[in-house]
């Protein structure tokens, strides 16, 4: 199982990755660990300064904007 973890402040791109990731899972009939991080101090340990990022297994792979649902697919 895939630990998946939005970070952001609750902005409507936030929410829209949050989405597109449940949905991919869905669809892809994979099942996911998916959690919302909006704590600032949070998201800056990342190393992330522009949201939503996006952490999979402990590793950022992507920051800044809505990610493509092909990248999506990619991180399943």
């Amino acid at each position: 199982m895939k630990n998946i973890k939005v970070l952001g402040t609750g902005c409507a791109n936030c929410k829209n990755t949050l989405k597109l990731i449940e949905e991919a899972a869905k669809e892809k009939g994979i099942e996911i660990q998916l959690e919302k991080v909006e704590d600032i101090q949070a998201i800056m340990s990342y190393g992330v300064m522009s949201t939503p990022g996006v952490v999979v297994d402990g590793k950022v792979v992507h920051a800044g904007g809505v990610p493509s649902r092909d990248k999506v697919m990619g991180w399943l």
